[in-house]
């Protein structure tokens, strides 16, 4: 029997997604600044996760939250 082990990076990528999904944007900047997750690429990741947002479509979403 063969077990398929995600690397660390990549699990670490697809928790952020989900958490970029229930979670409002500050909030996700902030969770990732207290986790301190070391290697991760935080450029790259924000690039990722933030991919084709705008100040409006992002305030939009904030507002979505209820704040």
């Amino acid at each position: 029997m063969k077990i398929n082990i995600d690397r660390d990076p990549a699990i670490i990528e697809e928790a952020l997604q989900v958490l970029s999904q229930h979670l409002e944007p500050s909030k996700l900047m902030r969770f990732l600044a207290i986790c301190n997750l070391g290697s991760v690429d935080y450029f790259n990741l924000k690039e990722k996760l933030f991919d084709g947002e705008t100040v409006d479509s992002l305030y939009e979403k904030i507002k979505a939250f209820g704040l």
